[in-house]
This record gives structure tokens, C-alpha cells and sequence, in this order.
């Protein structure tokens, strides 16, 4: 009888062992490999990180270029999902895209999801078509006489609040509200970041263009991953990042994208780069 309760001991300890041991996670690489297709969002319009040709439905941008160079080391295919950028983040989140690209990294983003190395580095920046606002510090521009416009919810949104809480602040749902309101001039200038700020001189001569306040405020751009990702997957991503950020490719890459819109490294501000 002994013998028994023995038996039976063990048997439940060993069941009880298998329950309550740690989940393994999931292999990512082979997952991603397995499905044959690599997903991140996409987003209409947002040259230079991405756009979608209406007649041959095909993705562009650098934040394309920089996904399609993963997939291609996996041997897979990319699959581009329209979205938009808050939802990016609520699609990894859910696992409806495995990367998402061009997200700037802040702390609030860490709580939701997992970053990567930075892929590049993107610079904050006045783009005004008033001269004298190109002397002036942040500190200087950070007066109740300068109405600023920025989108709301945004990272220069957030820069706005900390740099320029003197400022007046226009905060509206869309850029292209925000250009109006420097065009028609309801608004001093508009805060954004230097790549966005490079396209929008192009696209609308009146807005002016981009002056870069000292000092430099630079934030890093970075891909975002599921939590429950596996370290591989993290560690992978992560290398490739730091990998093609250093040697130059996300730079090609990036000038590449602005190409379109006649922008060369000659048009960059004097002092800002993409390397941090």
C-alpha cells in the first residue's frame, strides 16, 4: 500500500512539475520563416517612410526598403498592411504585424511594446517661413509671443509640451491641419522632425523651411516588437539595426526614399545626421 501512495506521489509531483514550468517561447525566426511572409503596417502618404502607388498597389519609402532588407535575410516575402501610426503599435501588439517601422522611441511606447537598437537617428526642427526664428534657441522660441502648430499625440507633440510650455501651441489632428495653419498664418511655425520637415519645403514652398533650434534634440527611430516576442527574435532585429546603421545602409536607404522629392545630403541642416 505504501508502494502505492509512492507511486502515486511521484506521478503528481511530476504532473505538478510539467503545469507549472515556464512556457517556452515561441522561435520567432522559424515562425516568420515557417509562414513565408515577414508583416509590418504601412501608412498612406507618409513620405519619406512610407507610401502606396493607388495604380499598382506597390510600397515605397525607406521604412519599406529597411523591412523588405529583413525579409530577404529570413527568405521571405514582405507583406505591407495598411494602418495607420497609433494603430502600428495596437497591430503588434495584437500580433497582426510582426515589425513596425519609423517609431520614435519614448517611454510611454516602451510601456506597450518592445524596441529595437535605433535604426536611425531623427532630429526635431521649426519648419517657418519667418527668417528670424532661425537665430533663435529653443529657449528663445519658448515665449508667449510665437504660436506654434504641431499634430497632436505626436513626438513633437510631446517635445512642444517640454521645450515650448511658454509657447502657444496650436494641436490639431492631422499635419496637413497643422501646415495650413503656418501657410495661412494662424501659426509662427510648426514643430516636426527633420525628414518630415525636408518633404513638406518641397511640397509647399509657402510653409518656408527647416531650421534646426539649439541644441539639438534628437530622438531615436526604432522598429517595434510584440513583448512576447523570443530574446532570438529581439537580439536578431536588434543587430540588424545596429548593424545597417553603422556600416551606412539606413542612411542609402533614407536619402534614397527622398530622391522624389529632389532632397540630396547636401540639403540636410549643417550638424545633423542620421548615425547619432
Amino acid at each position: 500500500m505504501k508502494t502505492a501512495f509512492a507511486k502515486i506521489g511521484r506521478a503528481l509531483a511530476v504532473a505538478l512539475a510539467l503545469t507549472s514550468a515556464p512556457a517556452v517561447a515561441q522561435d520567432t525566426v522559424e515562425a516568420v520563416r515557417s509562414r513565408g511572409v515577414l508583416r509590418i503596417p504601412g501608412i498612406l502618404n507618409e513620405d519619406p517612410y512610407f507610401n502606396k502607388d493607388p495604380r499598382t498597389g506597390e510600397w515605397r519609402g525607406f521604412a519599406v526598403e529597411m523591412a523588405r532588407d529583413i525579409a530577404s535575410t529570413l527568405g521571405v516575402k514582405l507583406e505591407v498592411v495598411e494602418s495607420s501610426w497609433p494603430n502600428s503599435i495596437l497591430d503588434v501588439q495584437s500580433g497582426k504585424a510582426d515589425l513596425a517601422f519609423g517609431i520614435t522611441a519614448t517611454p510611454q511606447r516602451a510601456l506597450s511594446v518592445a524596441f529595437s537598437a535605433p535604426t536611425y537617428f531623427n532630429s526635431f526642427v521649426i519648419v517657418s517661413p519667418n527668417p528670424e526664428l532661425a537665430k533663435l534657441s529653443w529657449a528663445e522660441l519658448n515665449d508667449p509671443k510665437y504660436t506654434f502648430a504641431v499634430d497632436m499625440g505626436s513626438s513633437q507633440d510631446l517635445i512642444s509640451q517640454q521645450y515650448l510650455p511658454k509657447a502657444k501651441v496650436l494641436r490639431f489632428k492631422s499635419r496637413d491641419e497643422a501646415i495650413v495653419a503656418v501657410v495661412s498664418g494662424k501659426a509662427v511655425g510648426l514643430v516636426n522632425t527633420m525628414l518630415n520637415g525636408l518633404v513638406m519645403t518641397k511640397k509647399t514652398d509657402a510653409i518656408g523651411r527647416v531650421m534646426v533650434p539649439q541644441p539639438v534634440l534628437s530622438t531615436p527611430s526604432v522598429v517595434a516588437m510584440n513583448y512576447g516576442t523570443d530574446e532570438k527574435w529581439k537580439a536578431f532585429i536588434s543587430a540588424w539595426a545596429e548593424y545597417n546603421r553603422r556600416i551606412g545602409n539606413n542612411q542609402t536607404w533614407i536619402v534614397k526614399s527622398l530622391e522624389p522629392f529632389g532632397i540630396t545630403l547636401d540639403d540636410m541642416p549643417e550638424g545633423v545626421g542620421f548615425g547619432g
